[in-house]
């Protein structure tokens, strides 16, 4: 497993931006799919985006696609999630994971992640 640490969390208005990150530590993270997802008050966790372990494949959930960029910097061991046109219904903890070693490429099940930070909050306003 790796260990994550997400920052960049806060209170924008509807419309604003936001640039998550999320540090690993490890010297294998170059060698893991990465992944954030998000889980709202009174919700389940939901997948938002993944990142292929070269940084060259990603995909999206539907309800983000067109608004958030997903990437990542294996030399600094980060990933990123970049928020534009941000909605109240993007209000949720985010967080950073890493899927099991054994999952294949685009999975959103939540459960297939074995790896997790401890969160960041958004919070977006109306």
């Amino acid at each position: 497993q790796v260990q994550l640490v997400e920052s960049g969390g806060g209170l924008v208005q509807a419309g604003g931006s936001l640039r998550l990150s999320c540090a690993a530590s490890g010297r294998t993270f170059s060698s893991y799919d990465m992944a954030w997802l998000r889980q709202a008050p009174g919700k389940e966790r939901e997948f938002v985006a993944a990142i292929s372990r070269s940084g060259f494949g990603t995909y999206y959930a539907d309800s983000v696609k067109g608004r958030f960029t997903i990437s990542r910097d294996n030399a600094k061991n980060t990933v990123y999630l970049q928020m534009n046109s941000l909605k109240p219904e993007d209000t949720a903890v985010y967080y950073c994971a890493a899927p099991r070693k054994a999952t294949g490429w685009g999975t959103r099940n939540p459960s297939d992640f074995d790896s997790w930070g401890q969160g960041t909050q958004v919070t977006v306003s109306s």
